[in-house]
């Protein structure tokens, strides 16, 4: 099988892929099995490279001549509510769109990227503290703008470090901390170890 990389509209290219970028192109692949696109032998090859690829061109060959995935930044705004009883997205694999919309409530909302799954270059987090705070938590690597953020009466803490990897997207927050405030940081100690604990599968 002779494959050639398709065309991408970033340099990633020759970045090093995660295991998450290796797992989305196995549920592309098998997707494709399944309707009938690639056979079963073709299938077996195409998921053995995809489980031993080491960069995003090496991935992109392996899905240049099957349709696209719905892009991230067509899929609808999700909007979480912490109503009575709290909300969170994350940690798991979670496919991010352009916008997310966070609603405090009563109980909170958390936004957990650590193991989201971003194809864009940017993304609009608007955060609404009210009785109880929305907080988001991003990666190492990753980097938020919340200077366009009110911070309300119960405030804004970012604590997360501006130094942003190449390949990563850049979190816009905005909105207002209401009463009870936003708060943006890295993965704390607990977190962390939960991470290491449960690894992404291959």
């Amino acid at each position: 099988m002779t494959v050639q990389p398709a065309p991408r509209d970033d340099d990633r290219g020759g970045l090093r892929a995660s295991h998450d970028d290796r797992e989305a192109v196995v549920e592309q692949l098998r997707d494709a099995a399944a309707e009938g696109r690639i056979d079963l032998d073709e299938l077996d090859e195409r998921l053995e490279r995809a489980l031993t690829a080491k960069t995003y061109a090496e991935l992109d060959a392996l899905t240049v001549d099957l349709p696209r995935p719905p892009v991230p930044a067509d899929l609808p705004p999700l909007e979480l509510k912490g109503g009575l009883h709290g909300v969170s997205r994350g940690p798991g694999r979670w496919e991010v769109p352009a916008q997310v919309i966070a609603r405090g409530g009563l109980a909170g909302v958390k936004l957990d990227f650590s193991r989201a799954e971003c194809r864009l270059p940017e993304v609009t987090v608007e955060a609404y503290r009210e009785a109880a705070g929305v907080t988001i938590v991003l990666p190492d690597g990753w980097a938020a703008d919340t200077t366009a953020m009110d911070p309300g009466i119960g405030g804004l803490k970012d604590t997360t470090t501006p130094d942003r990897l190449p390949g990563t997207p850049l979190i816009r927050v905005v909105g207002s901390g209401g009463m009870a405030g936003v708060v943006v940081r890295h993965p704390n100690r607990w977190e962390r170890r939960k991470l290491a604990s449960n690894p992404p599968r291959d």
